[in-house]
């Protein structure tokens, strides 16, 4: 047998599916971006960024891990709430490992809940405690740590700050062996299967989530209403719904002021993302029942 045949037996090539699971505001998709080296999944200071399961694909020699970015687990009836749900089951059923992501030294209900969804879902289990490096003593850590691995029966624990390069190659190290023996899924160059069209819609959502207080994101949506490339200029056009009239103007702001700032935050980042000059456009919808509207939520990509 050649010695790369022998090598290659040796050390079969995985692949797989890897569901993240956490409460809101843990670092879940800090911890995507920065294991995919790139940032694909849209963060800001407040938590329930995230709204759809986002694919992050890392490729390494050794194997490829496609790792299923979730919506923090939460309770809630509205449609929008019950698509949040589903796209957090649908990572679990897809999925060949399920890691929950938690907070160091904290431990809430919500942690509770999804370790309770993962334990059910039947998947080996791994456990990242990330933010490590907001702990000054890091011996604080010991008993934390010690307390989670009774927790469940963890393949292991992996404490980690995501902004960590160095922190990442290990938890790569640690996820890669538990995958499947399989051929890479994807291209080694892909780190997402998400098009542009939901690119923009995120960036322009996460500008909201920066520019305006801590409730009004969350009645508020995106929608693309053309994306169109022209001479090397992305031309994006784009509707943000809100659903009271006084969510509107202050979207607006005074003269337009704010929707300038959120378009302008958000144009920089898509050029940098399509690295091609961006002309972009926004408007603000009122619509009072967007997140019951089903024909609303399936424009904006939440089918039921």
């Amino acid at each position: 047998m050649a010695e790369n045949e022998a090598l290659e037996t040796a050390h079969p090539y995985r692949s797989g599916y890897v569901a993240l699971l956490g409460r809101p505001n843990v670092g879940k998709s800090t911890l995507l971006n920065h294991l995919v080296g790139q940032k694909i999944s849209i963060t800001a200071p407040r938590p329930q960024t995230t709204r759809d399961q986002i694919l992050g694909i890392l490729t390494r020699p050794d194997g490829q891990a496609l790792f299923l970015d979730t919506p923090g687990v939460h309770g809630g009836y509205r449609s929008l709430n019950r698509h949040l749900l589903r796209a957090t089951r649908g990572a679990m059923e897809s999925a060949d490992l399920g890691v929950l992501v938690v907070e160091a030294m904290l431990w809430m209900e919500d942690d509770a809940e999804a370790l309770r969804w993962l334990q059910r879902s039947g998947l080996p289990l791994l456990a990242v405690v990330n933010k490590i490096d907001k702990i000054k003593a890091k011996e604080r850590l010991f008993p934390y740590l010690q307390n989670l691995t009774e927790r469940a029966n963890f393949v292991a624990v992996v404490p980690v700050s995501a902004r960590k390069t160095s922190d990442m190659e290990k938890l790569a190290d640690i996820l890669i062996p538990l995958l499947p023996t399989a051929p890479a899924i994807f291209p080694e160059d892909q780190v997402t299967d998400r098009n542009l069209r939901f690119m923009a819609a995120e960036i322009i959502r996460e500008q909201i989530f920066r520019q305006l207080g801590a409730e009004l994101p969350y009645d508020t949506a995106v929608a693309i209403e053309s994306y169109q490339v022209e001479n090397g200029q992305q031309r994006i056009e784009a509707t943000i719904y809100c659903r009271r009239p006084g969510q509107k103007a202050i979207i607006l702001g005074e003269g337009g002021s704010r929707l300038r700032v959120i378009g302008s935050r958000a144009r920089e980042a898509l050029q940098q993302l399509t690295e091609e000059r961006v002309w972009l456009g926004l408007w603000v919808k009122q619509k009072e029942q967007w997140t019951e509207d089903t024909h609303i939520l399936r424009e904006l990509g939440y089918d039921d």
